[in-house]
């Protein structure tokens, strides 16, 4: 009897079952290696953390300056001539972005630098290098509540909560010296506008009694014939002003620039015919016209103190006050190092590492058994050696 003919049939094993078959085995001959290797490695690093100064974590939340709707709106809205200016002071679309970008700005680091010498702690060389380390440990963020938090890490707990709190106080020095606010770019703008109509008051004024006053200049009633002409020059000026600020947040073809410019256009119009009914000449009206002035300054005066006091009431409101909700405090745990997730994943990275390697390895051996595999890795080797001048 034939006994090739009654041999079974071997079935041929399906390639994926048998490479993962393989796979298996590479894992159960290296077993000992994918298992202790990595928690040697764990071990050690674990250990390493204990080497490592501690670092602490001090943490301070503040609320920034708030933009409020300033009380003013509403009636520079009404003066035509000075209503532009509310646009050209607007607020700020995300402050709390701001305000943390002052917190990180160069001069809060300069002085927190000069304050606790710390060139001489980080022991840096140039001032740049030092502003590199106080950024490192420093993290400054806004949350969706508005509120700014600070954490400040130093390996000296006490140290890391003065560092915390003086960004707060090096932050409100700034402000002071900034005009952030809608009322304080309005206070501004108006205290400059009052300094020069008062200066101008003055010199008006000057000239208005050098001029003499003689029983003809009386009988021409400037009171009444001259106070709505130099009113009607100050209205003319506040609305120049009103066209300036508006350059600033509008395009020439806006509606409500070209609004503007027809009343000034109207505005000069009626004041070239007011002059053209004038009379000229004689000492009379040299008097008129001084006096046209020194109504007209003084016009100008009254409108920008006006305004200028209604920004200083507004600024008081709101002000750049810095309100600290939590003050930081020596921390009392340290931040880092994190000893257990160190060894957790430097345990890992250390397995999938020695994973990956048994694999290669055992895929190289695999090939080097057949000839033109192993004549592949011999050339490939000669080429390696000599590039590394081995040969």
């Amino acid at each position: 009897m034939n006994t090739e003919l009654s041999a079974p049939a071997v079935p041929q094993d399906d390639g994926d079952e048998i490479s993962l078959l393989d796979l298996l085995q590479v894992v159960a001959d290296n077993l000992r290696l994918l298992v202790l290797g990595p928690l040697a490695a764990g071990l050690v690093a674990l250990a390493y953390t204990f080497a490592i100064a501690p670092t602490f974590t001090a943490t301070t939340k503040f609320m920034p300056p708030q933009q409020q709707q300033s009380s003013a709106a509403a009636m520079l809205a009404g003066l035509g001539a000075l209503g532009g200016l509310a646009g050209a002071a607007s607020g700020l679309k995300n402050p709390a972005d701001q305000y943390v970008a002052f917190t990180k700005s160069r001069s809060v680091q300069d002085a927190i630098i000069e304050r606790f010498q710390l060139m001489e702690r980080y022991e840096a060389k140039f001032k740049d290098d030092a502003r590199k380390t106080l950024e490192a440990n420093i993290a400054i963020s806004s949350g969706k509540d508005g509120l700014i938090t600070i954490d400040a890490s130093d390996k000296d707990p006490a140290f890391s909560a003065q560092l915390a709190n003086a960004h707060v106080e090096e932050l409100g020095k700034l402000l002071n010296r900034l005009a952030v606010t809608e009322a304080q770019q309005r206070r501004m703008f108006f205290e400059k506008q009052l300094q020069s109509a008062k200066d101008n008051l003055i010199k008006a004024e000057q000239a208005l009694k050098t001029s003499g006053v003689n029983s003809s200049a009386i009988k021409a009633s400037p009171t009444a014939a001259v106070e709505g002409l130099a009113k009607l020059k100050a209205t003319i000026a506040a609305q120049e002003i009103k066209l300036a600020s508006m350059r600033g947040y509008l395009t020439e073809s806006a509606p409500d620039f070209k609004q503007a410019q027809t009343e000034l256009a109207a505005m000069r119009s009626q004041l070239g015919s007011a002059e053209a009914a004038e009379p000229a000449g004689g000492s009379d009206s040299d008097y008129v016209t001084k006096f046209r002035d020194f109504k007209y300054f003084e016009t100008l005066f009254e409108l920008f103190a006006k305004q200028y006091e209604m920004a200083r009431v507004d600024e008081s409101r709101e002000g750049a006050v810095i309100q600290v909700l939590d003050a930081a405090q020596t921390p009392e745990r340290k931040s880092k190092p994190k000893k257990a997730q160190i060894a957790m994943l430097t345990t890992l990275a250390v397995g999938f590492s020695l994973l990956l390697f048994v694999f290669v390895r055992q895929a190289l051996r695999s090939a080097a058994q057949t000839p033109d595999t192993a004549e592949k890795l011999g050339r490939l080797h000669h080429a390696w050696a000599r590039a590394l001048g081995r040969t």
